[in-house]
This record gives structure tokens, C-alpha cells and sequence, in this order.
């Protein structure tokens, strides 16, 4: 790959939703520009940038590929992003390293949900945008239904540059609004043939053709002063107006085409090397000195220091962890150190490639504005910073999704556990909205994620690379429990079985605490009547007591145990009396002091579309929820909640049923609340069947 400079670079996200040929129209620009010599496609499993073994199985994009080519001297880095939501973090982490984005939509599907998703997150990235309409040569393909819904969602600045010529099986090229030239493709779509514009299509040519000028013009003053005055503007004035609105996001310009025939492919190419920003255009970064939220700016400067953000971790069986990343300012070689301020620790840079799907092409030096990658890096993972150790600095943190849905982890197999624990934890470092802890209350592993498909990847990932099978299973609810009022209880352990004997005699006093203050523990003792070595041995008898409740067998919180009396034996106490003493005596309390079960709620937040608000009302009050109140903004509602956890496990997908896709929420711990009896009565029913069962 020959060297070029920041100023010949584009960095662009295709987004789309799930299905419209983000990935087909990666592999058509390849094929177009020489790249690979041969056409994949997504059906057949063999594209370049679907290589996991996953995403060809499923036939949907589930990582985040680079895919760079050569296109007029420029070269232009194509990130191919999943379209499910399921995979959302991909694609977040994709627009932050990009500098413009293209939104492919399908010519048959129109404006999807995840269309209206892609141009928001681009938005909040502060990306210009363009749009490929896709899938024109397919049955019931629509380019003017499309024109529509997408002025309708985004505006009157939706502008086509082309228009189809044919559509369905009869699409055969497309009409060029700008140089007012019509063109056709030979059979692999390489060979561009230049005609003239058919006769049947004039009067929609020119009606294209004068908006498109109109909305150039309003980008630049001095072509608006021209075409107010009725002059015409020449092609390169238009081009220009066009760049600038593009990088203004004053126009998203929209070119057509169909990926799977490489159809278009050239003209969406010269739209991106003219139109779409080189990083140099971006301007300048916020970023932060290391340790402090003092901030600063960094320049996409190609002689200063060296900075990069790292936005992509990736495990390859072979060689390892592989770090994309986009240099912000400098340049980056092998053999260099660098420093990853987060983490305060310097590594040392080893080779430095591209990678074509899942190719590698070795570089020697990687300047400002490129995307590229480097691998066996000790402590560097997504979202981290790159920089000189001379002159340090910040990206601020990635912002990704919080997951949304949980699963324990069984392993199939006795003895793998530590294994699956290892090859889960692997997971996390490559991808951030992918969690995995460990429940004490519940002796659980639970992993959780942004939907049923992302974790089911995530299984069959760990049975592929670590050789190990587990089951999914709904996690169990953390319950506790707790005493609703004071008690006193007395228990005497005496044991004598021949030579010394065991003896140990306790009196506890039960009083409920806040449920948050789990436990404390009092001595008032007079007398010695109880010596002071073996008061540590009741309290830990209790506190073990306290980690298996009378209800359920769930922990006890919110009690404080005072000891107040007791008595003992100058031969046969002891602390291990006196532990089991107290472990009985506890026992013995908390079937008289009217034990509830506790449940843990959870603060809910939903955000969707005002005309889905009283059903999603609805169903979380179904939920046992508690509705707190209700943010409007622009068009969207934010209803506020507490719902247990109990009636959360399946909420993502139900959400999305319920909205189609549109509708979203977070979750976090809020606090403990007392379970309703008739729901307590099953989960204690519950667990007497399980402890049956694992007995009998």
C-alpha cells in the first residue's frame, strides 16, 4: 500500500440497520479498487469482512471490521459495523474512531429503526453523514418511497446527488445529477459506460437536479449570491458547496447502487474522497492531562507528539490481543515506546499493520489520521490513550451501553469451571458492554449483555476458542433476609463423650437494623460470666449462622446481636463450644422474631417514543413497579421507576417487542425491600423443594 498523507485520508463508520448490505457494499468497494479479486458475498459466508466463524454462520455482521482502499489518491478506511443492536458497543466504539459516517438503507425496507438509531448516535458523535441507498436491483426496491421516508425522518438537507436508472430486475445504472451524464456498469460492475441522460427521465433529472443546487448553494455565500442573481453554477462550484455542507452537516448527500452487482460503487467512492473530511478538517480534540480533569486540546498535528486512541480490542487465536486504534496527533513506528496514561505504564510498540478483514498488511510508520493496529500490548485495552511519555495526555472514555440482560453459567462438564472462568474474563477485555461477576448470595457465575444473541455469540466464542460447553440458565434472585422484632434466646451446647467435654452457654438479644447496615454485634457482659477469649468465637458463630437464613436459605442482614449473659466450664469450654453455641442460639431467633424475606429493586429508567407510553406504563406496573415520574423531550419519554429484580431477567427482549426496537433502558441496585407474602410463600416453597431435591 503506497504512503499517503492526512490530508488523503477518510474515516468513515458504515451504519445501518441489520440487514440494508453494509457488509456486501464493503466487499463491492474492495472488489472495485482491486483490493481482492474476488467477490464474497454474505449468503455464501465468504466475505472479508465477515471472517468470524460466528458472523459467517449467522450471516450478520458481530464485529467491527477495517476495511482500507485506494480510491484516486486517497485513501479511505471503511469500518464495517454491525447493524443489530445486539452488538451495539461495535458500533459506538466505531463512531467514536471515525471521522464521518455513510447510513446504508435498504431500497425495499425504506427507513428502519436502526436507521433512526445510527443517525442519532452519529449526531451525538458530531459526524457528517452521507447516505447509500442499497438494493436497488430487488423486487419491490423503491428509490423515491425511500426519498421520502428519509426526508421525512432527517430533513430537506437529505439531498440525492443521483437517480436510479431502472429499478427492480430492470435497474441498470444510475443518472449523475452534478456532471449531467447517465451511466451503466458491465456484468461484474467495473467497466462504466457514459451515456446520455434517457429521454423519460428529464423532467425528474431536472427537478433533482435544481434542488440539489439550491441546497449547494446555501452553504456558501458567494454561490448563493450567484444563484439568487440566476447564474448557473459550474460542476466545481457545486462540489465545493457540497464539501462544504457535508462537513458543516448543512447536507447529507445521498448516492444509490446495488453492493451485491457493484453497481454505483465508483460514484459513492469519488462522494467520499471529495465530499466526506480528512481528520486534518476534524480540528482539534478535548482530551485531559493525565490524574486530572484539567483539560486540554490536541491538534491533528502530523509533527507533534504522538497520541492515539484505542478503540477495539480483538482476541486472535494466534496472535493474541490486536489493538485498533486512530492516531490523533503524531505518528507511530515498531520499537517505539509509548505511554498508556490510564494505566500508568509504558509499552513497547511491535509491529504496526492494517488489517483487510482478516489480513494483515504489515506498515512501517503510521501518521495522523490513520487507523491501524498493533498487537501483544501488556496492559492496553479499549478506550484507553496512546501517547508520548514526554508529553502526556487523555482521550476522554468511551461511552458504551450498560448491558441489559442476564444469564448464569453452568459448565456442562465437571472440572471446567476455571476454564470457562478464564475464557469469560477474556471476553471482557475485547468487549466492554459484555460483564461477568460472581454472585456470592446466589454461589452463581452470571454474565450479562445487550440481548439474547450477544451472549449466545459470546458461548459459542468460549466453546470455540476454549474448548468448554455451558448452559445458560435465568439467574436466581439475590434475596436476603432479615427480623421484623426483638427477641431473646437462650441455647446451652453441651457435649460429653468421654475424657474433656464441650460446653458453651449463651444469651442473645435480636433487634432489627436498617436493612443496608447488615450486621453488628454488642457484649454486655458483667462478671466474667462469660470470659472475654471465647466473645469472638459467638460473634463469628453468629456471623457464619447469618450466611444461611431459617426462610431460604438466603444471607440475614439488617440484625444486631447483643450478648448479654451466659456461663461456662473452667474444663470443658471452649471458642468451638461457644461458636456453635451462638450459631443454635441465632437459629433458635430467627424463628421467633418473625423473619421476612428481602428482594432487591432495582432503579429503572425507559426511554421511548411518547405512543408507546402507556403501554410500557402499563406493563411496568404489571412488573410490581412503581412509577416515579416522566421526562418529555423531543418527542421521547424517560419514565422513571422501581421495579424489583425478580421481574426484570427478560425486560430487554419484551422491551424491544413492545416498541419495535425503538425503546431502551437502564437499570441499577437501588436498595432491599420486603418481599409481598404471597410471592415470599412461593420462593420459600421453592427453595424446600431444591433443598429436597439435592438430598434425595
Amino acid at each position: 500500500m503506497k504512503k499517503y498523507t492526512p490530508e488523503q485520508i477518510r474515516n468513515v463508520a458504515l451504519v445501518s440497520h441489520g440487514g440494508a448490505g453494509k457488509t456486501s457494499l464493503a466487499e463491492a468497494m474492495l472488489f472495485i479498487t482491486n483490493a481482492i479479486n474476488r467477490l464474497g458475498s454474505v449468503d455464501a459466508g465468504n466475505t472479508t469482512m465477515d471472517f468470524d466463524e460466528e458472523e459467517a454462520k449467522k450471516q450478520i455482521t458481530i464485529n467491527t471490521s477495517l476495511s482500507p482502499v485506494e480510491w484516486k489518491d486517497t485513501k479511505i478506511n471503511f469500518l464495517d459495523t454491525p447493524g443489530y443492536f445486539d452488538f451495539l458497543g461495535e458500533v459506538k466504539a466505531a463512531l467514536r474512531a471515525a471521522d464521518a459516517a455513510t447510513v446504508v438503507v435498504s431500497a425495499v425496507n425504506g427507513v428502519e429503526v436502526g436507521t433512526e438509531k445510527v443517525w442519532e448516535y452519529s449526531g451525538e458523535n458530531n459526524l457528517p453523514r452521507m447516505i447509500f441507498v442499497n438494493k436497488l436491483d430487488r423486487e419491490n426496491a423503491s428509490f423515491s418511497k425511500t426519498m421520502e421516508q428519509l426526508e421525512n425522518f432527517f430533513g430537506h438537507k437529505v439531498v440525492p446527488l443521483q437517480i436510479p436508472w431502472g429499478e427492480e430486475a430492470n435497474f441498470k445504472g444510475v443518472i449523475d445529477l452534478l456532471n449531467q451524464k447517465a451511466y451503466t456498469f458491465d456484468q461484474e460492475g467495473k467497466e462504466v459506460k457514459e451515456e446520455e441522460i434517457p429521454q423519460e427521465y428529464q423532467d425528474q433529472f431536472e427537478e433533482m437536479r435544481e434542488k440539489m443546487v439550491e441546497v449547494a448553494a446555501e452553504n456558501d455565500d458567494e454561490l448563493l449570491m450567484k444563484y439568487l442573481e440566476g447564474e448557473s453554477l459550474s460542476e466545481e462550484e457545486l462540489w465545493q458547496g457540497l464539501k462544504t455542507g457535508v462537513r458543516e452537516q448543512g447536507v447529507f448527500p445521498v448516492a444509490l447502487g446495488s453492493a451485491t452487482q457493484c453497481y454505483g460503487i465508483q460514484h459513492f467512492l469519488d462522494l467520499v474522497s471529495e465530499c466526506l473530511p480528512s481528520p486534518l478538517e476534524r480540528g482539534e480534540i478535548t482530551a485531559y492531562k493525565p490524574g486530572s480533569d484539567e483539560e486540554v486540546t490536541v491538534s491533528p498535528d502530523p509533527d507533534g507528539a504522538f497520541s492515539a486512541l484505542v478503540f477495539k480490542t480483538q482476541t486472535d487465536p494466534y496472535v493474541g490481543r490486536i489493538n485498533y486504534f486512530k492516531v490523533i496527533s503524531g505518528s507511530i513506528s515498531p520499537d517505539m515506546q509509548v505511554l498508556n496514561p490510564r494505566k500508568d505504564r509504558t509499552e513497547k510498540i511491535g509491529q504496526v499493520f492494517y488489517m483487510r478483514g482478516k489480513n494483515q498488511i504489515q506498515e512501517d510508520k503510521i501518521v495522523t489520521g490513520d487507523i491501524a493496529c498493533t498487537s501483544k500490548l501488556q496492559v492496553t485495552g479499549t478506550g484507553d490513550t496512546l501517547c508520548d511519555r514526554s508529553s502526556p495526555v487523555q482521550f476522554p472514555q468511551m461511552d458504551f451501553p450498560e448491558p441489559v440482560i442476564s444469564f448464569s453459567v453452568e459448565s456442562k462438564a465437571k472440572g471446567d469451571e476455571e476454564k470457562v472462568g478464564t475464557g469469560l474474563s477474556r471476553f471482557t477485555d475485547e468487549d466492554p458492554t459484555f460483564k461477568v461477576e460472581r454472585r456470592t448470595e446466589t454461589k452463581e457465575m452470571v454474565i450479562s449483555g445487550m440481548g439474547e444473541m450477544h451472549l449466545e455469540v459470546i458461548v459459542n466464542k468460549l466453546r470455540q476458542k476454549f474448548g468448554v460447553d455451558v448452559e445458560l440458565k435465568t439467574p436466581r434472585v439475590p434475596y436476603k433476609e432479615t427480623i421484623k422484632k426483638n427477641t431473646r434466646v437462650e441455647n446451652k451446647y453441651k457435649k460429653q463423650s468421654g475424657g474433656r467435654g464441650q460446653y458453651g452457654h449463651v444469651f442473645l438479644e435480636l433487634e432489627p437494623l436498617e436493612y443496608d447496615k447488615g450486621f453488628e454485634f454488642e457484649e454486655k457482659i458483667f462478671g466474667g460470666v462469660v470470659p472475654k477469649q471465647y466473645i469472638p468465637a459467638v460473634e463469628k458463630g453468629i456471623s457464619e449462622a447469618m450466611e444461611e437464613g431459617h426462610l431460604a436459605g438466603y444471607p440475614v442482614v439488617g440484625v444486631k446481636a447483643t450478648l448479654y449473659d451466659g456461663s461456662y466450664h473452667t474444663v470443658d469450654s471452649s471458642e468451638m463450644a461457644f461458636k456453635i453455641a451462638a450459631s443454635q442460639a441465632f437459629k433458635q431467633g430467627m424463628e421467633q422474631a418473625d423473619a421476612v424475606l428481602l428482594e432487591p429493586v432495582m432503579e429503572v429508567e425507559v426511554t421511548v417514543p411518547e405512543s408507546y407510553m402507556g403501554d410500557i406504563m402499563g406493563d411496568l406496573n404489571s412488573r410490581r413497579g412503581r412509577i416515579l415520574g416522566m421526562d418529555p423531550s423531543n418527542g421521547v419519554q424517560t419514565i422513571r421507576a422501581l421495579v424489583p429484580m425478580a421481574e426484570m431477567f427478560r425486560y430487554a427482549i419484551d422491551l424491544r417487542s413492545m416498541t419495535q426496537g425503538r425503546g431502551f433502558f437502564t437499570m441499577k441496585f437501588k436498595h432491599y425491600e420486603e418481599v409481598p407474602s404471597h410471592i415470599s410463600e412461593q420462593v420459600i416453597e421453592a427453595a424446600a423443594q431444591e433443598k429436597s431435591d439435592k438430598e434425595s
